[in-house]
């Protein structure tokens, strides 16, 4: 396995994300079904990244997607804003009136407790990033000399919304390739997605093409049995149980699979209950296995906890630190991010150093 390197000519973004932007819809501690409020967030699997490495690390982030022009499009751009991700990039699509045409897309999202699962319920039907075609974004510019990003990050997720996207994101990575900028994608299998487009044989066809112009390959033991069929042996269903000798055979079986690769990392999670997880994660480097075990960590909200994993993971990459240091960073992160509402990490870098190291709950004041 080669290494990353990172490029060092100047460039406008430490990072740039390809994907779609949602709104979503959080009703607090109670059920989407009988609520009769929400708290709104944004977010998406490519886009927390963007956020994450932003809003917790510093970097200087930007997100190329597209919103339909009206109210709720207007108030993703203004999360957007907040968040301080660059939106210079976000394409606006003129607006039918109703949604016949193009819309954008809602994520009604309930957190779970105990015995009850955490729940989603999306609504993302013919949304104008699903519309995205090649040759949308002029990457050539976005990606020259006068631009330019040190990284480039999109995700199974975008490449599931349409015939179209995946021809985008291919279009985008193979431009990436070409300026010598590390493009890492996070599988995120999502079944809602595929079911109706082919369902898993599907997504294995498209994904495997994908996975061949990828440098970093983020997910975990599901993404990558049902992205790329490529199982892992001795887990239970319900993964109660995760022997790590499966999970350096499974990392190893996708990194000879796809020569490319320079990072191929697994976020290990055993959920004992929607409140109370185990949470760790493996990653090949250059042929060298690197394992944070297991923490017991209490959950407030997991959705982004795999999301912030990987801008911890990256953001250790871009600062030079090294792998082992990359990957207890996004466990870390990944592990903050969960304990606030929102798919968006609220974690400073402090407090992700702290918890690295094994810092306490105890309150700082």
């Amino acid at each position: 396995m080669d290494s990353i390197v990172i490029p060092d000519s100047p460039r406008r973004w430490d990072c740039l994300s390809l994907g779609e932007v949602m709104l979503r819809l959080d009703p607090g501690e109670g059920r989407i079904h009988t609520t009769r409020r929400f708290d709104v967030w944004e977010g998406g699997g490519e886009y927390n990244v963007a956020r994450g490495l932003r809003r917790c690390f510093g970097l200087t982030t930007a997100i190329a997607t597209a919103l339909a022009d009206n109210a709720a499009g207007r108030l993703v751009e203004d999360l957007i804003l907040q968040g301080g991700v660059d939106s210079s990039l976000l394409r606006w699509v003129k607006y039918d009136g109703v949604g016949r045409e193009v819309r954008n897309g809602l994520n009604f999202t309930e957190r779970g407790f105990g015995v009850r699962a955490a729940a989603g319920c999306s609504d993302r039907g013919h949304t104008a990033v699903s519309q995205i075609q090649r040759g949308d974004f002029d990457w050539g510019t976005i990606l020259g000399s006068q631009n330019g990003t040190k990284w480039f990050h999109t995700g199974g997720i975008f490449a599931a919304l349409s015939e179209s996207t995946a021809d985008a994101a291919i279009e985008a990575m193979d431009a990436a390739r070409a300026t010598g900028t590390p493009i890492s994608f996070d599988l995120n299998y999502r079944e809602s997605l595929w079911k109706s487009i082919g369902g898993r044989a599907r997504a294995q066809q498209v994904n495997r093409e994908l996975v061949r112009k990828v440098d970093v390959l983020l997910g975990n033991e599901e993404d990558f049995s049902a992205m790329l069929g490529v199982e892992i042996k001795g887990v239970s269903e319900d993964f109660g149980e995760l022997p790590i000798a499966a999970y350096e055979e499974m990392l190893r079986e996708v990194a000879a699979a796809y020569p490319n690769l320079k990072v191929v990392a697994s976020t290990l999670r055993t959920a004992h209950t929607a409140s109370r997880n185990a949470w760790g994660a493996i990653a090949l480097y250059e042929d060298k296995m690197v394992h944070v075990p297991q923490r017991e960590v209490e959950i407030y909200d997991r959705v982004g906890g795999g999301d912030s994993f990987a801008s911890g993971l990256i953001y250790g990459f871009l600062a030079g630190k090294g792998i082992d240091w990359a990957v207890q960073c996004g466990v870390a992160h990944g592990a903050l991010a969960m304990t606030t509402p929102g798919d968006t990490s609220m974690a400073t870098l402090a407090e992700v150093e702290r918890t690295m190291k094994g810092g306490s709950a105890r309150i700082a004041r």
